[in-house]
């Protein structure tokens, strides 16, 4: 993988837009895109703004050595990723980090749902009480 298809896959990773992109290395639009389509010639000191945006070593950007690592999901899942080192323990974090906030979003769901069921088992206590 050449270096700007490399800029390129790790921005889209990131979930960023080029605009974002742009503005992070305080570039135009029209600037940066040009970059992903290899249409300009990078020197190390934008090479090396780059990989800080990125978060990945100025080496790892610039090799194009690319590792196929096999993730499983604890149960019978497999899926082949394709990527460096950085980016697939990027990748995690962020998963990690979606999981723990919809882990939270479950424990409140709970907590409603114990409300629910008290508030439940007191209107039929009243009702009874009427009868």
């Amino acid at each position: 993988m050449k270096i700007h298809e490399k800029i390129r896959s790790m921005r889209e990773s990131s979930n960023w837009s080029q605009e974002e992109m742009a503005d992070k290395l305080n570039m135009s639009v029209n600037g940066y895109s040009k970059i992903e389509r290899g249409e300009t010639n990078l020197h190390i000191p934008k090479l090396k703004q780059i990989a800080q945006e990125l978060n990945v070593d100025l080496l790892e950007l610039m090799s194009e050595n690319r590792n196929v690592y096999l993730i499983s999901d604890n149960g019978n899942n497999w899926c082949n990723v394709i990527g460096s080192s950085t980016e697939i323990a990027f990748e995690i974090q962020k998963l990690k980090s979606d999981l723990e906030h919809k882990n939270e979003i479950i424990e409140l769901q709970k907590r409603d749902i114990l409300r629910l069921e008290e508030m439940l088992e007191l209107m039929k206590s009243v009702n009874l009480e009427r009868t």
